[in-house]
């Protein structure tokens, strides 16, 4: 079975990521794109790599009949979503890209977004679409909510740990190395070649960054009680990706054991044995993940580094994932491209 795509705000990093692996897919056509400053163009305008591909011109959202489509991918800014979603005919499955559907907490939304929700009813149908820990829930699920990249980064790294009780939640120190991609593709003057390049600057320091709503969610639900961990997030002169560095109190090997028997028959995380640490080029434009862990001198001190890409597994691979498990479909289909190297 066929089944009918839309994506809308193709002409993003992540819409234009979708379309990349939607292209291979066996069972996805991309049916409708979206793009509202760019409608009337061909997506080969906006992005000349896709331009081998067959793809239909990109309209208006208010241009496309939803009806005749079965699963919309929602690439759109944050803060946009919640309209355009709640619009949409319930017949329609959706998997959101942006931040509108991540928090359960509305208080919480609104803390970190500066803005209450204005769809609160259907947030509280979404499902939160980190694949390998919520993919019964997905399943059924008609609103997906993507997770944010770097909270996924660190998620695939300490959730198993949490849960298991292996580290102590109250000493967890987070350094995140992050392509500039993460920010989009719109014009910023801190991402200009002359900015970035040869440099390396932290952001959203001392504990204001907006994932941390996610990772607040996520591991005190885990935990049982409130567990905030220190993160400290950096832009690198890289295209994408994204390489976490935890720093923890637990017995080394105990950590890697508990992490290699988590994801043990999962597809696209990798745990290296003991003392190997990842790269961000090992996975780049793939959907796996790579975990690393390290013993420290100091005993009862260990590093778990981890590294994903950020516009596959962190988003659009992420999201093709998540479709797959609501359309029935093998939860690796279509994503199981090898990365790319050097």
């Amino acid at each position: 079975m066929t089944h009918a795509i839309a994506i809308l705000g193709a002409s993003g990093y992540t819409g234009a990521e979708l379309v990349r692996l939607i292209s291979t897919h066996p069972s996805m056509r991309i049916a409708a794109l979206s793009a509202d400053r760019k409608a009337g163009m061909q997506m080969a305008e906006v992005f000349p790599h896709l331009r081998h591909l067959d793809l239909p011109e990109l309209v208006r959202i208010e241009e496309i009949d939803f009806s005749a489509i079965d699963l919309v991918f929602c690439a759109l800014p944050h803060a946009t979503s919640q309209a355009v979603i709640n619009d949409l005919p319930d017949t329609v499955k959706v998997v959101d890209l942006s931040a509108d559907f991540r928090l359960r907490d509305l208080d919480e939304y609104a803390k970190w977004y500066g803005k209450p929700h204005s769809a609160p009813d259907l947030q509280k149908r979404a499902v939160y679409g980190l694949t390998e820990f919520y993919r019964d829930q997905i399943r059924n699920a008609r609103l997906v909510a993507g997770t944010g990249c770097n909270a996924a980064t660190g998620q695939f790294a300490l959730r198993p740990l949490i849960a298991a009780g292996v580290i102590d939640p109250d000493e967890i120190i987070v350094d995140l190395k992050a392509g500039a991609s993460g920010a989009g593709r719109s014009l910023k003057e801190h991402l200009l070649f002359a900015e970035l390049f040869e440099n390396i600057k932290g952001y959203s320091l001392g504990g204001t960054h907006r994932h941390l709503g996610e990772f607040d969610q996520e591991f005190s639900a885990i935990a049982g009680r409130p567990v905030e961990i220190q993160f400290s997030p950096h832009l690198v002169p890289a295209t994408r990706g994204i390489l976490i560095t935890c720093y923890l109190r637990g017995e080394p090997e105990t950590v890697h054991d508990t992490l290699a028997d988590a994801y043990r028959n999962e597809a696209f995380v990798h745990v290296l044995p003991m003392g190997q640490t990842p790269a961000m080029k090992d996975v780049r434009g793939s959907n796996f993940v790579h975990i690393g862990v390290v013993a420290d001198r100091k005993p009862g001190r260990v590093t778990v580094i981890a590294t994903l890409d950020n516009l596959t597994k962190g988003s659009s691979g992420q999201a093709v994932q998540n479709a797959n498990l609501m359309l029935g479909e093998d939860e690796s289909a279509g994503l199981m491209l090898a990365p790319l190297y050097p």
